[in-house]
């Protein structure tokens, strides 16, 4: 049941109560576009082929990594669909998240740490919040009409065999285009 902030009703968070996301760790994150258009290409053959748009997401993923050398992130597995944007992020340790090494047992023992609202930075939300601005600014200048879905989902991978199984779908999606359910939203 969705909860009234000022009188309104908000939508829940659809983040992990109990986890820190600054913390180091692999993050799936999903980003579609909003009301699903197609600004980053189209699949022919089972291979994506990037528009203009498209290229700026490349572009702007890649920087994200070169621009936060302090979080101390990896680039993994990521694909750029005709209106959706998947990915792995890896968040390693670094000096903003070294009093949260215990997020995973603050999970697992029901901890008190606890997502607060406000300003987030220098975690998963402040990474893909610059990601999205930095393809915004630039898109627009291309589609003056390109907007993001305001929300993006997000998945914590917590073993190898997630891990393998996210990446491949990753790696697949593009030739998996026609049964995707992205495509036909």
């Amino acid at each position: 049941m969705s909860e009234k902030f000022q009188g309104k009703y908000r939508i829940e968070s659809a983040r992990l109560k109990n986890w820190n996301y600054a913390s180091s760790g692999l993050y799936f994150i999903t980003i579609c576009t909003a009301d699903r258009q197609h600004f980053f290409g189209e699949v022919e053959g089972g291979v994506m082929q990037l528009s203009e748009v498209g290229l700026i997401v490349k572009r702007e993923w890649e920087k994200t990594f070169r621009m936060r050398p302090d979080m101390n992130l990896q680039m993994d597995e990521y694909v750029i669909m005709p209106n959706h944007f998947h990915a792995i992020i890896i968040i390693g340790d670094n000096k903003y998240n070294s009093q949260g090494r215990d997020a995973m047992h603050c999970v697992s023992t029901g901890g008190d740490y606890k997502n607060k609202f406000g300003p987030q930075s220098k975690n998963l939300a402040s990474i893909v919040r610059g990601f999205k601005i930095g393809v915004t600014k630039n898109a627009r200048k291309i589609h003056a009409d390109f907007m993001w879905q305001s929300r993006f989902h997000d998945h914590i991978i917590r073993n190898d065999e997630s891990y393998h199984r996210i990446r491949n779908y990753i790696y697949n999606n593009p030739s998996t285009w026609d049964e995707d359910k992205f495509r036909h939203e």
